[in-house]
């Protein structure tokens, strides 16, 4: 017998929402959803090739990079600090969605825990510690501080909102 673990459910869920969605639209405008999914395949054609170098990249460095390294940072018996390092590597580093959600996937398969990787790729998108002289350029620094400070907030807040889904936390 074939069971489903509670990971497996919430992809299938979500794989059936968006198909369920894809059917209303369809409904309710084919044109437009034509169109929109023209363009959805001219933008993936067109960022493809790039994706799968950056993918390819992250794989490389991953596995020159050794397990137990990854796995003592991202993966320790203290969720907590896990979660933190996470925030922290992820707020220093600069790299686009498409490069930092594989990461988290590969990363995933070597024992991170969802609130370390929610905690990674929230502050990978929100805080920019590096960006933060442009920022300051254009927002003042008053402005700059307090927005990267509130997306670590909420980066950390959101982090913990995924341990409880997914029962990494009581």
């Amino acid at each position: 017998m074939v069971t489903i673990r509670s990971r497996e459910w919430s992809v299938l869920i979500i794989y059936i929402i968006t198909a369920v969605l894809f059917l209303v639209s369809l409904c309710a405008d084919r044109r437009k959803t034509s169109a929109s999914l023209k363009v959805a395949l001219r933008r993936f054609t067109r960022i493809a090739p790039s994706f799968l170098v950056m993918l390819i990249l992250v794989a490389v460095v991953l596995s020159l990079i050794p397990d137990q390294l990854l796995i003592r940072v991202l993966a320790r018996e203290s969720k907590w600090s896990a979660t933190l390092a996470a925030a922290g590597l992820g707020s220093v580093s600069i790299m686009p969605g498409f490069i930092a959600f594989p990461l988290c996937g590969l990363l995933l398969e070597r024992g991170a825990l969802f609130m370390v990787l929610a905690a990674f790729s929230t502050t990978v998108m929100m805080v920019g510690v590096a960006t933060f002289p442009l920022e300051r350029t254009y927002l003042g620094t008053p402005l700059a501080l307090i927005r990267n400070m509130v997306s670590l907030v909420v980066a950390i807040i959101v982090a913990i909102a995924i341990g409880f889904c997914f029962g990494e936390l009581p």
